[in-house]
C-alpha cells in the first residue's frame, strides 16, 4: 500500500491539471482525477509496468473523453447561488492576460485528438511513447497530431495577435 502512495501521490498535481485542461471546470477535474484514482487504486494490480504514470494518464483521459461526450449531450445547469464569486471576475486586461486567454481560446478550437496529444506530451511531459499509450493510438500519429497541433496554434495565435495589432494601429 506504501508502495503505491508513493508512486500515485506525486502525480496528483500533473493530473489535476491535465484534468483541468480539459474540463475547464475546477471542480468537475477535482472529481475527475478523484474517480481516477479510485479507479487506479481499484485496479492497481492490474497495471503493466512499474511505471504507472502512462497507466493513470490513460485511466483519467478515458473518464474525461467519457464525462465530456455525456455532457455534450445536454445542456449544462448551473443554480446562480452554485457559482463562486470569483467565476464572476474578470482577468486584467494587460496584454499578457489577453494573450493567455487567446492562447486558451486557441487551444479549444484545436480538434480533441490534436489537444490531447499536445497536452499530455508538451504540458505534461509524457514522452511520446507514453502519449501514444495513454491515447491508445500509434507512435507515429502522436507525432503528426502534435506537429498539426503545434503548426495551427502557432498559426492562430500569430494571425489573432497580428489582426489585434493591425487593429490598434488603426485606431491611432
Amino acid at each position: 500500500m506504501k508502495d503505491m502512495l508513493r508512486q500515485i501521490e506525486p502525480l496528483i498535481p500533473a493530473l489535476r491539471r491535465y484534468a483541468r485542461s480539459l474540463l475547464r471546470d475546477r471542480s468537475a477535474a477535482d472529481d475527475l482525477v478523484q474517480d481516477c484514482l479510485e479507479r487506479a487504486v481499484g485496479n492497481w494490480s492490474q497495471r503493466k509496468n512499474d511505471n504507472p504514470r502512462a497507466w493513470i494518464f490513460t485511466i483519467l483521459h478515458n473518464l474525461a473523453m467519457t464525462r465530456l461526450h455525456r455532457t455534450a449531450m445536454r445542456p449544462r445547469h448551473i443554480a446562480i447561488e452554485d457559482v463562486q464569486e470569483d467565476v464572476y471576475a474578470q482577468a486584467p486586461s494587460q496584454e499578457d492576460g489577453l494573450r493567455y486567454r487567446e492562447l486558451l481560446q486557441a487551444l479549444d478550437r484545436l480538434p480533441e485528438e490534436q489537444k490531447s496529444v499536445l497536452l499530455l506530451a508538451t504540458v505534461e511531459g509524457l514522452s511520446y511513447a507514453e502519449t501514444a499509450g495513454v491515447l491508445d493510438i500509434p507512435l507515429g500519429t502522436v507525432m503528426s497530431r502534435l506537429s498539426r497541433a503545434r503548426e495551427r496554434l502557432l498559426k492562430e495565435m500569430d494571425g489573432e495577435h497580428s489582426a489585434t495589432v493591425a487593429h490598434l494601429r488603426s485606431v491611432k
